[in-house]
């Protein structure tokens, strides 16, 4: 009623859904519009969906989480991620299905860290490696969050668990990539004894992350 949202509250109604449906994705408006076209068979123009995803955040339903280069220290417009501000009500929205723990715990890290007043994004890392012919290649990965708050900053993983050695390093890679002193968490669900590993990177079970804290 606020905005003023009559004829097109289809529309409202449909965009949440998919947001909810593709929490902690990366997205953006003209990418939402193609989804409109091919699920709901409807034409709507990024720009009227850019300004339902600003109500969205105005009414404390979901946060944006943009993309930041730290090698570059600059923020990347476009696409970013959306997280909801309270997981009861994403699961209501979509009358609990979809419970995906991935996303979820995600979703919940996210939350805790603006909780504890740190400015969130999402961090974008250049890794070189070389390919089996021995050429030399570039390719961004992705950190879950690079959290910040004054002269503190952590670079943080969320991970189902650590337990497969391949899991393990496809999850460390981007935090091992960016080479600086701060310090770099892997969480993971289970209970687990916080631990370093030989490259200094803690990992921390969910239920301490959020109950003691991370901080040294």
């Amino acid at each position: 009623a606020r905005n003023e949202i009559k004829n097109e509250k289809s529309v409202l109604d449909d965009l949440l859904d998919i947001i909810s449906s593709s929490v902690g994705s990366l997205t953006n408006p003209p990418k939402l519009a193609k989804a409109f076209e091919s699920l709901k068979k409807t034409k709507v123009s990024p720009l009227t969906i850019e300004r339902y995803l600003d109500f969205f955040i105005d009414a404390f339903i979901v946060s944006k989480a943009m993309r930041y280069n730290v090698k570059g220290k600059k923020y990347i417009g476009s696409p970013q991620k959306y997280y909801f501000e309270d997981i009861g009500l994403r699961n209501a929205r979509l009358n609990f299905r979809q419970t995906e723990e991935t996303h979820l715990m995600e979703n919940i890290i996210y939350n805790e860290l603006l909780y504890r007043g740190f400015s969130v994004d999402v961090g974008i890392v250049e890794y070189n490696y070389k390919d089996g012919d021995g050429k030399s290649k570039r390719k961004n990965l992705e950190i879950d969050f690079v959290a910040g708050n004054g002269r503190e900053r952590y670079y943080i993983q969320s991970a189902l668990n650590d337990s497969e050695e391949e899991k393990r390093i496809q999850e460390t890679r981007p935090l091992e990539a960016k080479k600086d002193f701060y310090k770099k968490i892997v969480v993971v669900k289970d209970n687990i004894v916080p631990w370093h590993d030989e490259k200094g990177i803690l990992y921390i079970g969910i239920e301490n992350f959020l109950l003691e804290g991370f901080r040294d």
